[in-house]
């Protein structure tokens, strides 16, 4: 780390690099929180997706070949990709007291770890975005290996053990090569790195449902869904169609965001089932998020169908598929980076 002065307050604001937001910035933040339950959860997602907004137009001003870019707005800081580095953004709306807070998981979850930790002071009356510091993970962890305070699941950091120089950022970004910052491996079944990744490995039998067994995860669907909700438009003997759904969590990404991945299975015969599955929202909310995927996969992970949301969806389905018993199939349910997998054996 380069060393720099850093017990001058006249310096530390010399220092901060300010980054204008604009009113198509705003609108998305705005739209993203309102998809989240929860009057804290909104706002900290708002200022999360203010800051990222905000952070990656800067950085893509400086070196506009730096890459294509995934992000989650995950509560309470945003993680985001650009090329081959990432970055997690704390966004705080002041930092009066010169502390940092850093999520505990953010540094000891190898799947959440990332090459810069970046504070980002939101001004929204002002419209701004004021970057206030970085740390890169390595010197995190060695910080973290003497001294680091852990207080309500998150490190506590002084500002000034951060890089108050946002030049610095640039320099590493333009110059490091990113596995000179090493972060740990995530170890899967797969050996793949999929970062927010989560795969069941159990197998729903379908062909047991016909017999009333049922794996207290798939509930019935009148606890889960608005009754009002159109569930099976394409099946029309609803009378011989058993229907079940499972609750899926998306509130570690989102704040409290769920949605409900509906099965309807029907008998065509004694070997063969009639499918269809949709994916809906739950609680009071009315649509699903935009960008949803609902994917349906084969054994071998072939892309079978895929259905991807828009705004003001109230349900997606994937089209409706006949198949014989002990075929082995999986649905993902996926929004940008954050993947949710189930498997299936008819």
């Amino acid at each position: 780390m380069i060393n720099i002065p850093t017990n001058s307050t006249n310096l530390r604001l010399v220092l901060s690099e300010v980054i204008w937001l604009e009113a198509e910035h705003l609108d998305w933040a705005r739209h993203i929180s309102q998809q989240v339950i929860g009057e804290l959860h909104q706002w900290q997602t708002y200022l999360n997706a203010l800051a990222l907004l905000g952070f990656e137009q800067w950085l893509r001003e400086h070196i506009p070949e730096i890459g294509n870019r995934d992000f989650n707005l995950i509560e309470p800081v945003a993680n985001l990709k650009l090329g081959e580095f990432k970055f997690s953004l704390i966004a705080t709306e002041h930092l009066l007291d010169e502390v940092v807070n850093i999520p505990q998981n953010t540094i000891d979850k190898p799947e959440l770890a990332t090459h810069f930790y970046v504070v980002l002071e939101v001004l929204e009356e002002q419209e701004e975005v004021v970057i206030r510091g970085f740390l890169r993970y390595d010197e995190l962890i060695d910080y973290r290996g003497s001294n680091l305070q852990l207080s309500n699941g998150c490190y506590q950091l002084p500002l000034s053990e951060f890089d108050l120089e946002p030049n610095h950022l640039l320099f590493y970004c333009r110059f490091l090569e990113p596995d000179i910052i090493s972060l740990p491996v995530v170890k899967t079944e797969s050996g793949a790195e999929n970062l927010l990744g989560y795969v069941n490995e159990t197998r729903t039998k379908l062909s047991q449902w016909l017999q009333g067994i049922f794996d207290e995860s798939w509930q019935a669907i009148d606890s889960l869904i608005n009754p009002n909700t159109n569930l099976a438009v394409s099946i029309r003997n609803t009378n011989e169609v058993i229907k079940r759904g499972k609750q899926i969590d998306l509130g570690m990404q989102l704040g409290s965001q769920n949605v409900v991945l509906l099965v309807n299975i029907t008998a065509e015969s004694e070997e063969k089932l009639h499918v269809l599955i949709q994916l809906h929202p739950t609680g009071k909310q009315k649509f699903l998020l935009p960008n949803l995927k609902l994917t349906l996969l084969s054994k071998a992970g072939k892309i079978l169908c895929e259905v991807i949301s828009r705004s003001q969806d109230s349900y997606i389905q994937l089209n409706p598929f006949k198949g014989e018993c002990g075929k082995i199939f999986s649905v993902e349910v996926s929004l940008e980076n954050i993947r949710l997998r189930e498997n299936f054996e008819l």
